[in-house]
Formats: C-alpha cells, structure tokens, sequence
C-alpha cells in the first residue's frame, strides 16, 4: 500500500514532466533558439564569476609590493593540492580547455559532463588565482560547452543537435571572456567548428550577443584593455610591421614546441606521479615570481602598460622569455589553464620590444611602442592560435580603431604562415593527438562527403593478438583469404585494443629465423596505419597504397586504441565500382 502510494505520487509530477520533455524533442529547432538564448545568458553569469574570483582572489593572494614569500608560497601551494583534485576527481578538466571541446564535439557525440564543468571552474579558477601564468579564456570555452552540452542532453535532444550546441556555448564563453562578440562569433566557426559556413551560425551569433549583453549588464561597458588611438606615421611602418610578423612567427613556433616537446616527456612519467607533476609548474614560477613579479599570474594590467608605452625595453624583452618558459612548464605539467592569455602577453611585449627599437632608431617614421605592442598581440596570437580572422576581429573589437587593422593584417599573415612552415601540425590538434584523440583536420573536413569508411566498414572478424608467436601466427592465418591483420592487445586499456597491422610477408620472413618471437615485438611503433569512420575512402585508399596493405584497421577519434571495426581494400574497390564484386557508385 504505501509502495503504491509513493508510485502513485511518483507518476503525478513525472507524467507531466515526460509528457512536455517529448513535445520538446518534437520541435526541435525551435528548442535549439530558445535554448541558444538560455545557454548565452547562463555561461555569461559563469564567465564574470569566473573573473572576478580569479581577479580578487589573485589580488589578495599576492598583493602589488607584498611580501616575496607569498609569491613563492602560493603557487606551489596552489599546483600540488589542484593537481591533486585534478588527478583524484577531475581528470578531463586539465589543460587548456579547447582541445577537450573540439574532442567532445567530433569524437565523444557532444558530451561533456557536468563534473567536468564544476571541476573546471573551481580548478581552474584556484590555479590562475595562485599564481599560475596561465589563462581563463580556454577553460571558459569549455566551461561553456559543457553548459550546452549539460543542457541539451538534460532536454533530451538528439546527439547531433547536442553536438551542434558546443560551438554555441564556446561562442558565448569568448564573448564574455574578452568583451569581443564578434570575435568570439569567428573563434567559434573557424576553430571550434572548422568552418566558416556551419549552419549553427545564427544560434552562435545568437549566444555570443546574449553573453556579451550579461557581461555588459554586470561588469559595465569596460574593454579588456584601455589603449590610447594609434594611426599609421610612414609607409615605412609596413616593412617594420611585416618584421614584427617574422618574430611573432619565430616565437609562435618556439611556444609550440617548447609546450609540446615539455608535454610528451611529462606524459611518459609514471601515472603515479600525475598528482604531483603540475609542482614542476608551480615551482618554477615562484622562484622566478620572488626575482620577477611580473610572472605570476596572466597579467593583463602589464600588458595595458606595454600597450600604453608604459614598459622599459629590457623588462619587455626578459618577459617574453621568462613566459615563454614558465606558461609552457605550466601547462604541460598537467596545471589547469589556457594559452589565450599568455599568447596575448607574450605578443604584447614582443611587439613592445619591436616598437622600442624601432622608435629609437627612427623616431620621426614610427608610432609610439604601444601600437606594436597591440600588433604583436595579434601576431603570436595568430601564429600559436592558428585563428588569424579571429585574431584580427578581436585586436579591432579591442581599440575600436580601424588605423590598426592594415599593420595587424601583415604582422598576422607573416606570422602565420612562417609558423605553419615550420610548425605543421596546429597546437590544439597537437595537444589532442598526445591524449590519443585525433581530431579531423580542415583538409579532412573538406573532403568528407559520401564516400565515407563507415559506409563500408565491417566488423573485425580476423584479429591476431600480440601473445602470438610468429610460428603461432602462421598456423592460425593458414586458412585466411587476407594477406595482413589486425594486432591486438589486452593489456591496452583492459581490453582488446589494437596496437598495429601485420603482412603476411613480415610474418614469413621472421619465420625463418625468428618463429619464437612474439608478434608484439613486430608491433611496436606508437603510430601505425589506421583511418576514422567519418574519413573518406580516398584517404583510405592512400594508406593502403603507402603502407602495402589490404586491411585497415578503423578506430575511435577519442582513443585510437579502441577497435570499431575494418575496412578492407576489396570493399574499397567494390564502392568505386572496379572490384569484382562492384557496386557502382554509392
């Protein structure tokens, strides 16, 4: 009697509720405006509270002319206990934050957990408050992902519609992270999307505007930086600037690989000292923030001070190494942070430093060091970023100056493609490929049509795993119509994960004088030839060629490792209609 009385209680308000969540799910697209709205104005609330508490925490922690032991003790402080909660309950709330989005929206269906939201608030704003030269900007683009993500499955949209609101809430994070909607409009389609015309464009432009306007309501009509009107004084700035561009290049490139070469060597550390390892961070930037001040935190008051000629030449100039060093042993040693900020910071005195000398040398040719310190931003920014429209849009939503727009444009384009030479693979791509998350490149994007491996892949029927000698290998392939296999292995992720591709050939050949040796000392390299269910068969095809195999293992995007199924050169040929059993175009 009384279960039935709660059952009944139970149904009076989860009818209704189930009733309206299945009329929501009926009229989608008018849910997704609505819901675009909501998702603007609750990650702006998010995102001013994210920059007060790291603001007015930071300045109580290490106050201007405290005390030195504070700028030692509070940033060692903060990396171990944060980089503990981050290893014991928040591991997907390490980092910057934009990889981690772009992850969840191509190879995780959209999700992003609401621990992983609340984690990444309060870590991140913990750590930047500490001390730590990292930026807020990243993390808020995933804080506000995640709100859209929460918010979407919480209304029981479908997975593409959830996917599609990611980019909506990113938008809306950049729009009150910089005061810059138009900017944040941008960011959003040509790095978190990857395409400049996705339909999603009106429910983004529709967030970053709603974001903007919360922003505006409580913080006031007050720009991230205050900087005097600048204007072009000799067409011999062009050249100045485009030399600008060259150094914004050099040190994008630096930046790169210095985060990235740091970051693979800490991830190759035993897992057990994961909780520890972002001390190496915090460490570094006490001992240098005693001798420094400068260092800690992501300091943008110095920045309106380069920005405003404010800076001696040789303070600027050992800033720029000094966070150059310190963000990049930071972030790769696991502290919660983005590389926005530091990117704006770093091009800032680099463009100060250019603008010093160059006013020195020719006084009566040159704008004031100001006006290369706001070029330099742009520049690293674009060159580190890889989001050189973005870049533009937001230095100008910044000043409000058109006169920069011209000089901004060469020192970005330099510096962008002398970074893409020398540095091919774009950072956030980069950082998610050492999580084993490989995200679709702008060419692969392009190139997905109808003639996708998922249209063709089949399940792995033929596996061998690595505990296989080669003699044992042999004996159970005898009968296969296959010339090459997919290894795996157990020990992978607690399941059969696959670890590389073996020919035939190779298993002849070890067989004459190797037949004990195991197939997992025949696959060892960490990269080995595989494709995507959303990549086209092209690209399929190419691999095959290259590598001179007939079978193509097909693995997830957010762990490389995890076997979906294969793909073979057959199915290939049947597809384009030229195989035996052709099908003709699909």
């Amino acid at each position: 009697m009384n279960d039935g009385g709660m059952a009944v209680r139970e149904s009076w308000w989860r009818t209704p509720l189930l009733q309206r969540v299945a009329r929501l799910q009926a009229r989608e697209d008018q849910v997704f405006l609505v819901l675009a709205l909501v998702i603007g104005a609750v990650t702006g609330l998010v995102v001013v509270a994210f920059i007060l508490v790291t603001e007015r925490l930071g300045m109580r922690l290490y106050p201007v002319g405290g005390a030195a032991w504070r700028r030692v003790l509070f940033p060692v402080a903060g990396s171990v206990s944060i980089g503990y909660l981050l290893y014991r309950y928040f591991p997907d709330a390490r980092g910057s934050g934009v990889p981690q989005t772009k992850a969840a929206l191509f190879a995780r269906g959209g999700f992003i957990s609401l621990r992983t939201v609340l984690g990444k608030f309060f870590c991140t704003s913990a750590t930047l408050a500490s001390g730590i030269p990292l930026g807020r900007e990243g993390p808020s683009v995933q804080v506000g992902g995640g709100i859209a993500s929460v918010l979407g499955r919480a209304l029981g949209l479908s997975p593409e519609k959830v996917k599609a609101l990611i980019p909506v809430g990113a938008a809306a994070a950049i729009a009150a992270a910089f005061n810059t909607p138009l900017a944040a409009v941008l960011f959003s389609l040509e790095e978190i999307m990857g395409d400049l015309h996705a339909p999603v464009l009106g429910s983004v432009v529709l967030a970053s505007a709603t974001s903007w306007v919360v922003l505006r309501l409580l913080l006031g009509n007050n720009p991230l930086f205050k900087v005097p009107q600048y204007q072009l004084v000799h067409p011999l700035e062009f050249a100045i600037y485009a030399v600008l561009g060259v150094a914004g290049g050099l040190v994008s490139v630096a930046f790169t690989k210095l985060l990235l070469g740091m970051r693979e060597r800490f991830l190759h550390l035993p897992k057990r000292t994961v909780w520890f390892q972002p001390l190496a961070g915090g460490l570094l930037v006490g001992l240098l923030g005693w001798f420094v001040p400068q260092v800690l935190g992501v300091g943008y008051g110095y920045v309106g001070e380069a920005l405003n000629g404010r800076m001696a030449l040789n303070l600027m100039l050992l800033l720029v190494v000094l966070k150059l060093v310190t963000v990049t042993t930071s972030y790769s040693s696991g502290n919660a942070g983005g590389i926005f900020g530091p990117a704006l910071f770093i091009g800032a005195m680099l463009g100060g430093s250019v603008g010093t000398v160059a006013h020195r040398l020719l006084p009566g040719s040159t704008a004031t060091p100001g006006a290369y310190a706001l070029v330099g931003m742009g520049a690293v920014f674009a060159g580190i970023v890889r989001a050189p429209m973005t870049s533009v849009v937001m230095i100008f939503e910044m000043t409000q100056d058109y006169a920069v727009i011209v000089p901004l444009m060469i020192a970005n384009l330099v510096s962008l493609f002398l970074a893409s030479r020398l540095q091919h693979q774009p950072i956030y791509e980069a950082l998610a490929a050492q999580d084993g998350i490989h995200l679709p490149s702008a060419e692969g994007r392009q190139r997905q049509g109808l003639r996708q491996v998922a249209r063709i892949m089949r399940p792995a029927s033929e596996l061998l795993t690595s505990e296989l000698t080669v003699g044992e290998a042999l004996q159970q392939v005898r009968a296969s119509a296959f010339r090459s296999w997919v290894v795996v292995d157990q020990r992978v992720a607690g399941q059969r994960g696959v670890i590389g591709v073996i020919k035939l050939s190779t298993l002849e050949q070890e067989a004459v004088e190797h037949s004990a040796k195991l197939l997992a000392e025949l696959v060892r390299e960490p990269v080995f030839p595989h494709v995507h269910s959303d990549q086209g068969l092209d690209l399929a095809l190419d691999r095959m060629g290259a590598n001179q195999l007939e079978i193509l293992p097909v693995v997830s995007r957010a762990d490389v490792h995890r076997l979906e199924g294969v793909v073979t050169l057959r199915d290939v040929l049947d597809s384009y209609g030229v195989g035996p059993g052709g099908r003709g175009p699909s």
